[in-house]
C-alpha cells in the first residue's frame, strides 16, 4: 500500500511537472515573435475557412511552429470560431497571441484610393476601374441609380464626391468607395456653407459647389483661389458673363482634344460661360475643401479679370479694367512668343 502511495505521488508529481513544462512551452510559443521577413507577409483567410485550416496553412508556410498548439489555445480561449475572413498583413515582430487578436478583430490589410482635386466624373470612373483592389463595375449609365441610392436629389454626379484619400479592404465595391466620398462631401459642404460670407451671389450649397469647381479648374495655387473667387463673385454681382475656359471645355468633354478654338468659345452649350450668363448648370469638376472655402470667402476688391502670366508657376495677372486686362494678355502672348524662340 505504501509503495502504491509513493508511486501515485511520483506519477502526480511527474504530471504536474509535465503540465508546467507544457504551459511554459505554450507561453513561450504564444509570446515569441513569428518568423516573417522584416517587410512582413500577406495572409488571406477565405470566407468559411475553419481555424484548423488557418493554423495548418500558417504552419505549412513556416509562419508558426506549432499549429496544433495554436488550435488548442484558440479553442481554449473561445477564439477559434470568431476569426474573420479577409486579407491580413502580418508584420515582423508579431506574436501568435497578437496575430490571433488581429484575426478575431478583423484588422485586415487596408488599401488607399485617392480622388484628386479637379478630376471630373470620367476621370473618377477610370481611376476606380484601374485600381486592382476595387471591385469596379459602375458605368456612365449607372450614375442615376447610384445617386438615388445615396439619397442625392440630383441626376448629375459631377462634383459630388470629395477629393480625399480613402482606405478600405481588398475587393471593396466602387459604390462603397463613392458612398464614403459622397457622405464626406456632404459633411464638408454643410460645414463650409454654415460659415460663408454674407451677400454672396449664390443661394444654395450646390451653387457653391459649382463655383468651387470652376475655381478648382482655374488654379492650383493656394494663394490665388480666393482672389479668383473674388473675380467670379463680382462678375456675377454685376451680371457679367464669367467667360471661363474650363466650363466651355467641360461642355465639350469627354471628346475635348486639348485644343480650345474660337469656334468652341462661340458655340453655345449649357456650359459655355462666354455665351450665357450666370453659373453653369452643374459643377465641372471635383472641388476640394480649399476651393469650396475660397468660393464662400472671396477676396474683396475691384478685380474683374485675370489671365495666366506664362511664368511657368501657374500664376495669374489680375486686372480691374478691360484695358489693364488687354495689356496683361498682350504681355502673356509676348512671353509665350519669346519662350518659343
Amino acid at each position: 500500500m505504501k509503495r502504491l502511495l509513493v508511486l501515485g505521488g511520483a506519477i502526480l508529481a511527474l504530471s504536474v511537472v509535465a503540465a508546467a513544462l507544457a504551459a511554459l512551452q505554450m507561453n513561450r510559443f504564444l509570446h515569441s515573435p513569428i518568423v516573417v521577413d522584416e517587410s512582413g507577409v500577406d495572409f488571406v483567410i477565405v470566407p468559411g475557412t475553419s481555424f484548423r485550416t488557418v493554423s495548418d496553412e500558417l504552419g505549412q508556410r513556416g509562419i508558426i511552429s506549432h499549429p496544433r498548439m495554436y488550435r488548442a489555445y484558440a479553442r481554449w480561449t473561445d477564439q477559434a470560431g470568431v476569426v474573420q475572413a479577409g486579407e491580413y498583413r502580418i508584420k515582423h515582430g508579431t506574436t501568435p497571441v497578437e496575430l490571433l487578436r488581429q484575426f478575431t478583430s478583423g484588422t485586415v490589410q487596408l488599401y488607399s484610393f485617392t480622388i484628386i482635386e479637379g478630376w471630373n466624373q470620367w476621370d473618377l470612373l477610370k481611376a476606380l476601374h484601374n485600381d486592382p483592389h476595387i471591385d469596379a463595375s459602375l458605368t456612365d449609365e449607372d450614375w442615376p441609380a447610384l445617386l438615388e441610392e445615396l439619397g442625392a436629389d440630383l441626376d448629375h454626379p459631377e462634383g459630388l464626391f470629395l477629393p480625399e484619400t480613402y482606405r478600405f479592404p481588398r475587393n471593396i465595391s466602387d459604390r462603397e468607395v463613392l458612398a464614403q466620398a459622397y457622405e464626406l462631401m456632404q459633411t464638408v459642404l454643410s460645414e463650409e456653407w454654415a460659415e460663408r460670407d454674407e451677400e454672396l451671389p449664390i443661394d444654395t450649397p450646390y451653387e457653391a459647389l459649382i463655383l468651387a469647381s470652376i475655381v478648382e479648374k482655374e488654379t492650383a495655387r493656394r494663394d490665388e483661389r480666393s482672389r479668383i473667387s473674388g473675380v467670379f463673385t463680382r462678375r456675377l454681382q454685376k451680371r457679367m458673363r464669367l467667360q471661363t475656359d474650363p466650363t466651355v471645355i467641360y461642355g465639350i468633354s469627354p471628346g475635348f482634344n486639348g485644343n480650345l478654338t474660337r469656334r468652341d468659345l462661340q458655340t453655345d452649350t449649357p456650359y459655355n460661360t462666354y455665351t450665357r450668363h450666370g453659373l453653369p448648370p452643374t459643377p465641372i469638376a471635383l472641388p476640394g475643401r480649399a476651393a469650396i472655402n475660397a468660393a464662400l470667402h472671396p477676396t474683396e476688391g475691384e478685380e474683374l479679370y485675370f489671365v495666366a502670366t506664362g511664368l511657368g508657376d501657374g500664376s495669374h495677372a489680375f486686372s480691374a479694367t478691360k484695358d489693364e486686362h488687354d495689356a496683361a494678355v498682350a504681355e502673356y502672348l509676348r512671353r509665350l512668343r519669346r519662350q518659343r524662340q
